[in-house]
């Protein structure tokens, strides 16, 4: 007779399935929670300490730990040396296994559960079981998804037992999900440390959605979430309405997210190609959307917008009235939906718009990882001074700090105009500074004149002070910390221009 054990932590669609095994002729083994669960439906089970001969110990941490199931598990069938053995110690072979494993990341998401919850929730002989069984695939099924419940008995109905190919693929998810699981855990406790930059990085992440192509159509791509993500993040939002989301919708509606997460204040983003075409503050959001949309009237079309309140009728008419690739914001009144799900192919997102715990920034180059932490600094954390002789207004330091605020999310080297309720220019990815400059005054025209200039890197020398000036600009901010800065604060107080300078820079890639 072939036997399987079962011990699982998700009971989901588990009766139903043991059932079918046992009208197979499969005899059941199991444990604690598990054997409780399929008696108590009437299934007939062998406890574990009936096959060991030893009873669980410890609360239940040492019960599967043993030769008789291991030997079990791991005994090749067509080796006569490994058949006499298990028969010289009374080990019968087991032929399925069906393992799932202690809910850690449940655990730990938890926002009250302690250390030491997170540790009696590492599971340690279920990741034993699952690896030895993975391991003598060719004679064990391994099942630690309930998906893949039904394949499996429909095999065993049809053929008597399982194909080959079949446990290979088994038994390569086990091999996944153990060493996702032992990921996570590695991670937390690494945390726990404060182990800022261990000697290895294991991370892992789960599938939430393929998608049609990458950046261009013969690209292949699929989406994946972090396991630890912030509720605060396009992996966690949820879709309302319109087509599915695109390996580029991805990108930019995580950039558009980011950069509105920035303001308290009611403010819109349109992002276009990963860098900002629009920003936008105001009393109320649909102010806010009109002036991210008078910054660039022309790029915000098939942009992505992101919005920090709920949008209300009024924005979503303005929304309305062009072609927007994706929305995203807290909430939408239902006349909001009513008005922008008449356009059948938008997509319409809800996520949570707040600043969220930081986490690593991951760059994968070719054969390789980058990793740093995220650009969280802003004005507050940097000790400013002003080295020129004329300090920036009021009005003029609401400028600069609505574009230093945006300039951080913008391409380098970039440049960003503002005049204190919106963007009116932004020069993005250029190679070298003015030209970066001069693509932003260009676009903002006459709307340069009196604006603020936001620099993500020190001027190296005074020629984008110069070009900013014959603008008409009034107010600059940027890092300082050029061995020329004195050439750009002289070319600064020659055209009567307040410059700041915050001691940080903030390049992006």
């Amino acid at each position: 007779m072939k036997r399987a054990l079962v011990s699982v932590s998700k009971k989901e669609g588990l009766v139903p399935f043991v059932q079918g095994l046992v009208e197979e002729g499969i005899e059941i083994i199991s444990t604690g929670g598990t054997k409780r669960a399929l008696e108590e439906a009437g299934v007939p089970v062998i406890g574990i300490s009936e096959v060991t001969g030893f009873p669980e110990i410890l609360d239940g941490r040492v019960k599967t730990l043993h030769p008789t199931i291991h030997g079990g598990l791991l005994a090749m069938r067509e080796k006569s040396e490994h058949q006499a053995q298990i028969a010289e110690h009374n080990i019968a072979p087991i032929d399925y296994v069906v393992v799932n494993l202690y809910p850690f990341a449940e655990t730990i998401a938890r926002g009250d559960a302690t250390f030491a919850d997170a540790i009696e929730n590492i599971d340690i002989g279920g990741p034993s079981m699952l690896r030895s069984a993975a391991k003598n695939h060719a004679d064990v099924t391994v099942v630690v998804d309930p998906a893949d419940y039904a394949p499996v008995l429909e095999a065993i109905k049809a053929e008597g037992e399982t194909s080959l190919e079949l446990r290979k693929k088994l038994a390569a998810k086990v091999f996944r999900q153990t060493a996702a699981y032992d990921a996570m855990i590695s991670r937390y406790l690494t945390d726990a440390v404060d182990e800022g930059r261990p000697e290895s990085l294991t991370v892992t992440y789960e599938r939430k959605q393929d998608l049609r192509y990458g950046e261009n159509p013969h690209q292949k791509a699929a989406f994946y979430k972090s396991t630890s993500s912030s509720a605060s993040s396009i992996a966690h939002a949820h879709q309302l309405h319109g087509k599915e989301l695109s390996y580029n919708n991805i990108s930019d509606a995580n950039a558009a997210l980011e950069i509105v997460k920035e303001f308290g204040e009611p403010a819109a983003v349109a992002v276009k190609h990963m860098n900002p075409c629009g920003v936008g503050t105001g009393k109320t959001l649909v102010e806010a959307f009109n002036r991210a949309y008078e910054a660039d009237a022309t790029s915000i079309f098939g942009g992505i917008i992101a919005l920090n309140r709920e949008v209300d009728a009024a924005t979503a008419e303005k929304m309305a009235g062009i072609f927007l690739e994706v929305i995203l914001a807290p909430a939408y009144t239902e006349e909001a939906i009513d008005i922008l799900t008449k356009k059948k192919n938008i997509r319409l997102l809800t996520v949570p718009v707040e600043a969220g715990k930081p986490e690593s920034k991951l760059t994968s180059i070719h054969g390789g990882l980058l990793v740093q932490d995220e650009d969280k600094f802003g004005l507050g954390d940097a000790e400013m001074t002003i080295p020129t002789k004329r300090e920036p207004t009021e009005d003029e330091w609401t400028a600069l700090k609505l574009g230093w605020k945006v300039v951080k999310h913008v391409k380098s080297n970039a440049i960003v105009l503002t005049n204190g309720e919106m963007t009116v220019g932004v020069g993005a990815g250029q190679m070298n500074r003015v030209g970066a400059a001069a693509i932003a005054i260009e676009q903002a025209g006459e709307r340069a004149n009196g604006a603020a200039l936001a620099s993500d890197a020190f001027f190296p020398m005074g020629d984008t002070v110069e070009t900013a000036a014959k603008a008409g600009i009034k107010a600059i901010i940027q890092p300082g910390g050029s061995i020329r800065d004195q050439e750009s604060i002289e070319k600064a107080d020659e055209y009567g221009i307040a410059m700041v300078f915050t001691g940080v820079r903030h390049f992006k890639h």
